[in-house]
């Protein structure tokens, strides 16, 4: 019997307590705003109203490290970057600055765009700091982390090695099985839009560190997506490692980045040298 796609990706019905989990990422983001008066709020990268960064400078900044940048997820149609400030609390009290993002959503423009948006922050954090940046996102911002990871930067006159890991989270990596469901009545993505958007075919640079994380409890495509890309990345060079956290559904697989001391912090650390 075919999958129900739409069930597969109904990542709302799946967890009935998400409302209850997203305040609680709006609150704890706003906590530690408030207790984090040295970061640097609403920077621009672009000229939208949407195109701002939040960068939390570490306490104790490690030299030569690279920028962290959090991308969220909403599948490229709702939230912003103020309920995941708290994204950074992980990374910070290990040495790294994090900067945490927001983008233009569907449908007010397509998909192309908004990977264009995270191109043009990654552009503009490079170049306010000379470092190299390692994006981590979650859900929908996990396929935009994965684009990052594959995006042919020398075309566009970047370093080649602009990214320095990345660390996609409950991603979407092969977009085809979206088209007929209900996450893609906003997008509007056709067959080829879906296969040209799709990172899981795009070619990383050959030795690029990526760590792709899924929770335990989540569906089935969910972790076929994951396996994927971690299996073609890998044939390519990559060195692809997968990670699934015991228990985590698609809303509380992000809770120990806000951890110093959890396991996924240790690895979004290491990944950063």
């Amino acid at each position: 019997m075919p999958l129900d796609l739409d069930a597969q990706y109904n990542n709302r019905a799946m967890v009935p307590d998400h409302p209850a989990i997203m305040a609680g990422w709006a609150r704890d983001a706003a906590a530690y705003r408030a207790a984090r008066p040295d970061a640097a709020l609403d920077q621009a990268y672009g000229t939208g109203e949407r195109h701002r960064y939040d960068l939390f400078p570490a306490p104790a900044p490690r030299e030569g490290a690279p920028i962290l940048l959090f991308i969220h997820g909403g599948y490229w149609q709702a939230l912003d970057k103020t309920s995941f400030s708290h994204m950074a609390a992980g990374a910070n009290a290990h040495g790294l600055d994090v900067a945490v993002m927001s983008y233009d959503l569907c449908p007010q423009v397509k998909l192309a765009k908004i990977v264009d948006d995270v191109i043009a922050c990654i552009r503009v954090l490079h170049e306010r700091s000379g470092r190299r940046v390692q994006p981590f996102g979650h859900s929908a911002g996990g396929h935009l982390a994965a684009c990052m990871a594959a995006a042919n930067w020398r075309a566009i006159g970047e370093f080649s090695d602009l990214i320095a890991a990345a660390m996609p989270i409950s991603g979407l990596f092969h977009l085809a099985p979206l088209v007929p469901t209900f996450v893609n009545k906003a997008m509007g993505m056709d067959a080829g839009e879906a296969a040209s958007l799709s990172p899981l075919v795009w070619s990383p640079p050959s030795g690029l560190r990526v760590t792709v994380v899924v929770g335990g409890d989540e569906s089935a495509e969910y972790h076929r997506q994951t396996r994927a890309l971690c299996d073609c990345w890998g044939a390519l060079g990559v060195a692809a490692k997968e990670i699934v956290v015991p228990g985590a559904n698609h809303f509380t697989v992000i809770a120990p980045f806000a951890d110093p001391a959890s396991a996924l912090t240790a690895e979004l650390v290491a990944l950063a040298g």
